[in-house]
């Protein structure tokens, strides 16, 4: 009796030992499957490298050699262009943008520099003569060109952007430029030559037209500056008008011909005095007019 006892409890304690080994072989067959090892109860230091060494956690750590990786979503260089995940700030050699504004001709600026971008489709004819036409504008229309542009604002100490640097005493007058208010009384009787053009009104003196602020309480302008006409017969609408068709037969400019010193128009000046080896003032100036034959 004693004998089966001890053969039962042997074969009770066998069982035991073989359920555990097969369930412990099982565990391995499927850390296997998964590409894995069985799970270790210690964690392994990883090895150093370069003198600094790896912080050890989940594959996700966002701690990589005492750097937070994250700040990488925030700031990425790309052939020496910085950026911001959510705003490009520009080369970092050239941090600033001068960006033309296509409905201000307020905001409209050129002369930073001659290397104006230049249509290469484009051939300059150094020997272009221009025929002045007569255009039917609408000149007495305000509300034609407050509907295509908007409208620049007085300030007293405006400056024309740039026109230091230009050289040459014909471009003197943009250096010295800056607007006047006065009433339409002083504007008769020191200036005998004042037009009404699209909504503001314009005298004439030495060769150049000039907004007359002022002159009538609701006056508007769409450009603040002077404009090159070598005779007063010729306002400055039919001036604007030829240079457009001027530069629109030479392939600089695409647009309407109204006789508005618009941004368009401006940039396409600046186009074509560039690839004369003009300053690229963006204005009718005497220089301009001459390459073009209207003078």
């Amino acid at each position: 009796m004693n004998k089966l006892l001890t053969l039962t409890c042997c074969i009770g304690v066998a069982s035991l030992v073989g359920a555990a080994q097969r369930d412990k072989e099982q565990d391995q067959i499927q850390y296997k499957k998964k590409g894995g090892n069985a799970p270790v109860q210690q964690q392994q230091n990883l090895p150093s490298q370069g003198g600094k060494k790896f912080k050890t956690g989940p594959v996700n750590n966002p701690h990589y050699n005492g750097q937070n990786l994250q700040q990488q979503n925030t700031l990425k260089y790309n052939g020496g262009n910085k950026f911001n995940k959510n705003k490009w700030q520009g080369p970092v050699s050239n941090p600033s943008h001068a960006k033309i504004d296509a409905d201000s001709a307020a905001n409209t600026k050129f002369n930073k520099t001659k290397n104006v971008n230049i249509n290469k489709n484009i051939t300059v004819n150094k020997n272009f003569k221009f025929q002045k036409k007569q255009f039917n504008l609408q000149v007495n229309n305000k509300q034609f060109a407050m509907n295509k542009y908007k409208q620049v604002q007085f300030n007293q100490n405006y400056k024309i952007a740039g026109a230091h640097n230009w050289k040459g005493a014909k471009y003197q007058v943009f250096v010295n430029y800056h607007p006047q208010w006065h009433d339409t009384w002083w504007w008769n009787w020191h200036h005998p030559h004042v037009v009404f053009i699209y909504g503001g009104w314009y005298y004439w003196d030495n060769s150049y037209w000039y907004p007359a602020w002022g002159y009538a309480p609701d006056s508007v302008y769409y450009y603040d500056g002077p404009i090159y006409s070598s005779s007063p017969a010729e306002d400055p609408a039919q001036t604007v008008a030829n240079v457009q068709s001027a530069l629109q037969e030479q392939g600089f400019y695409q647009g309407d011909i109204d006789g508005i010193l618009g941004p368009q128009t401006r940039a396409a000046l600046a186009e074509y005095q560039s690839a004369q080896g003009l300053e690229p003032t963006g204005a009718v100036d005497e220089p301009t007019l001459e390459t073009l034959g209207m003078v």
